[in-house]
């Protein structure tokens, strides 16, 4: 299927930059890349994961919530510099250990550790609540290793199962530090010279409409992904994002994968032009 054949699509992932290109041009797409949030690592960390440690030395049956494989990687690299990965390892074979989607869970398999409940699709905050919801968590020591910021409906749930919590956040979803290409991205979406969009985190919305703001341009640019630009959002958190934010997103594809958004994406845009041919 070729539904993306001469589409300019925006594509504000950092990470998997390359992988999300290489699929839209694969569907005849034209891959405009911009990303829109840098990972900043915490330069606490070493004492974070030495304060973790401290902790759970001290707890005989422990919940770890892993929301993030970058969080998994960093901490695993932050107990190596300090001497204590082994020490790590051993206690986190002790914990129960609760993963949020494919990606945490294989920088755990690269330590040889295995999750003890895996965070059901499509991986949101309700469905890392949802896989907590058998276990006894009064009293009971819950560390919670965030992704770039803290999830804090996830800690109110928690607060109400009078869990004790133990936060760990070691690293930060940062803004671009050179703006300009994001501003570019914003005038090129108002002037109508982007035909698609595809969103894979809610914090890419929020930068996003963010630099629009600051540019007094926000209107407008909600303005032109509702009528002008078809708007993809990998999962629901990132679809409420930009609910919030005042645009409906047109696709939304049922597995929250990038694969899945770029083919619902080409389907959506092949179906719609088969219908204005139709109609003409």
């Amino acid at each position: 299927m070729k539904g993306l054949e001469g589409v300019r699509v925006a594509l504000l992932e950092g990470r998997m930059t390359d992988e999300l290109a290489t699929l839209v041009r694969r569907h005849g797409g034209e891959p405009h890349c911009v990303p829109a949030v840098r990972e900043q690592q915490s330069v606490s960390g070493e004492e974070e994961v030495a304060a973790l440690l401290g902790v759970l030395v001290q707890e005989s049956s422990p919940v770890v919530v892993l929301s993030t494989g970058v969080g998994v990687e960093a901490l695993f690299q932050a107990a190596e510099r300090l001497g204590r990965k082994s020490e790590l390892l051993e206690r986190l074979h002790r914990a129960t250990l609760v993963c949020r989607g494919p990606k945490p869970h294989a920088a755990l398999r690269k330590e040889g550790l295995e999750p003890s409940i895996r965070v059901k699709e499509p991986y949101t905050t309700e469905a890392i609540i949802e896989a907590l919801a058998p276990l006894d968590l009064e009293g009971r020591c819950v560390v919670l290793l965030h992704y770039g910021e803290r999830n804090l409906p996830l800690l109110q749930a928690l607060a109400g199962r009078r869990a004790r919590i133990q936060e760990t956040l070691l690293y930060e979803w940062k803004l671009p530090e050179d703006l300009g290409p994001l501003q570019s991205l914003v005038q090129e979406i108002i002037e109508r010279r982007v035909g698609a969009i595809a969103f894979t985190s809610q914090v890419q919305v929020r930068h996003l409409f963010q630099v629009a703001s600051e540019q007094g341009r926000a209107e407008a640019l909600i303005s032109a992904l509702r009528n002008d630009t078809v708007v993809a959002a990998v999962g629901p958190t990132c679809a409420s994002a930009l609910e919030a934010s005042g645009v409906t997103p047109h696709v939304v594809p049922e597995r929250p994968k990038m694969g899945a958004m770029i083919v619902s994406l080409a389907r959506f845009i092949s179906e719609a032009g088969a219908s204005r041919e139709s109609k003409a």
